[in-house]
């Protein structure tokens, strides 16, 4: 592969733009873990290839239930091949049973309660003001995307949580929540909306048989009191298994 340009570069992976095709782009997938807006942060030796496996598998199985996505191919395990996208700097969170920050926000709400259909909220991506919640008009009145894009954030976010839901159920997992991202096309309308960005280990909660305490899932790391390289490697084993586990999508 030759990369052409950096186009970005995040916490977690790097943006290269495609040398030949100005509509494509890789995503490479970095060994990094973050927590608290990058306040803590290690490096997980493998990470990236499991992350880029796990990526991979879940926008494959998304294009095959014809979920507009940017996943074109994973020529490394670490890589991803993208159709190039301007991204929406908005985080969609779909959640199926109310845990984590939920709770702080809504202190009255017992845990385990379940939202049916999954509650979609938006988060503004700002490390600076810790992602923000935003409502849905708030968007359109800064101009960050349109009505018509909110509304799709809510359909398209509730089919591919209830299409990883029902993958997960398979395995006797639950998915307790979800983060996505959506982008624009580049050279398309500002309408043609697809997923993009990953969905890996760090993009949702994973219960397996609905229980918390054996939980799967990057919130393994940011309960960790001490950071160890035990506990890290307890946890590159995990995510491991998830990968695994995505591959029977």
């Amino acid at each position: 592969m030759q990369y052409g340009m950096k186009l970005a570069e995040g916490k977690t992976k790097t943006v290269y733009a495609h040398a030949d095709n100005p509509h494509l782009a890789y995503l490479v997938h970095k060994d990094s873990i973050t927590a608290g807006d990058g306040a803590r942060r290690n490096v997980i030796e493998g990470k990236g290839q499991v992350a880029g496996r796990t990526t991979a598998n879940v926008f494959t199985y998304l294009n095959r239930h014809e979920v507009p996505t940017h996943f074109v191919s994973a020529p490394a395990a670490d890589v991803t091949l993208v159709r190039r996208c301007t991204m929406i700097p908005i985080e969609v969170v779909m959640r199926r049973l109310a845990t984590g920050s939920y709770l702080k926000r809504h202190p009255d709400t017992a845990e385990g309660h379940r939202f049916e259909p999954p509650l979609v909220e938006f988060f503004l991506k700002d490390d600076a003001r810790h992602d923000p919640q935003i409502s849905g008009l708030e968007i359109v009145k800064s101009d960050i995307a349109s009505d018509v894009e909110v509304d799709l954030f809510i359909k398209l976010g509730r089919q591919v949580f209830e299409l990883l839901e029902q993958a997960w159920a398979r395995q006797s997992i639950q998915l307790v929540d979800l983060k996505i991202e959506f982008g624009r096309l580049l050279g398309f309308s500002a309408d043609n909306l697809v997923v993009a960005d990953v969905i890996d280990n760090d993009s949702w909660r994973l219960w397996p048989g609905g229980d918390k305490a054996q939980m799967l899932d990057k919130q393994i790391y940011r309960n960790m009191q001490v950071v160890t390289q035990k506990g890290l490697a307890d946890l590159m084993e995990k995510y491991r298994t998830v990968a695994e586990m995505t591959a029977q999508f």
